[in-house]
């Protein structure tokens, strides 16, 4: 069974996979796996880009999203006369003449990464380029395009060792994707640590995130510019003490909450002891 392996981590946003995949099979005719693809309007392969914090702690994450070759595909279910079907490696294929007319198919998925082709009337998604895997090929060009190892396909027993940290997108959907991230974004606390009256930042403070609902704790230092940052943390409500040689320690806890955002909590003044 083939799976892919997608490390968000490692994602530089790019898009030579989203690229390559539009070389792949615009204008390009693979049947029986896929039909031409339009120029515009489908993205089998798309990196979502999302702006995270806020000024100036704001991050970029990027992640490569097609379709996700599930278990219990919904469209799949949607399909009449196997007009969608699971070859023994595990991707899921829609058949170009089969389907011809089932825009049912296209409505089912819950990812929206099954397009409807109204000039062809018919659906299309992301094949696992089935036809190069059957000519030889040991990846698809997604995977072969991916010069920093994001994107990853193999046979599922070569990835055992990672995929215990891994994670599914929207398991909630009970569709049993086939797909595994790693490092998908969580939240993240960003800030500064200054000594305010003498208008410098503080280097090498001791910096603790503690959760306030479980007491969990979480410590780093604040670095060259008096920077820190907690990343890949629950959704929760948190308290920020802060220590620092010289200094009073100070504990923050009103409005440090990662529930809804991430957050970029400022500076925090420290005091001379």
């Amino acid at each position: 069974m083939k799976t892919f392996v997608i490390d968000v981590a490692k994602c530089v946003g790019c898009r030579s996979c989203q690229l390559v995949c539009k070389d792949e099979h615009c204008d390009n005719d693979w049947m029986p796996y896929a039909a031409p693809q339009p120029d515009v309007g489908q993205q089998w392969l798309n990196v979502e880009e999302k702006e995270r914090g806020q000024v100036p702690k704001v991050t970029v994450a990027y992640t490569p999203i097609m379709c996700q070759h599930c278990e219990n595909a919904p469209c799949m279910a949607a399909a009449k006369d196997g007009a969608v079907y699971r070859r023994d490696d595990g991707l899921v294929v829609i058949d170009p003449v089969k389907a011809k007319g089932q825009k049912a198919i296209a409505e089912a998925c819950p990812y929206h990464k099954v397009f409807w082709n109204e000039e062809l009337d018919i659906p299309q998604k992301c094949t696992g380029c089935a036809h190069l895997l059957d000519d030889g090929w040991t990846v698809p060009r997604c995977v072969e395009a991916c010069a920093h190892d994001a994107l990853r396909f193999g046979d599922i027993e070569d990835f055992a060792g990672e995929l215990d940290a891994a994670e599914k997108l929207h398991p909630e959907f009970g569709t049993g994707p086939g797909v595994y991230y790693l490092n998908l974004p969580k939240r993240f606390i960003g800030g500064e640590i200054a000594d305010l009256e003498e208008e410098e930042v503080i280097i090498g403070a001791k910096v603790i995130l503690t959760d306030s609902a479980t007491g969990q704790t979480r410590e780093t230092e604040s670095d060259d510019f008096g920077d820190f940052w907690f990343r890949q943390i629950e959704p929760a409500d948190y308290s920020i003490t802060v220590e620092a040689e010289g200094y009073m320690p100070r504990t923050v806890s009103d409005f440090i909450s990662t529930v809804e955002k991430d957050l970029n909590v400022g500076t925090i003044a420290l005091y001379r002891a």
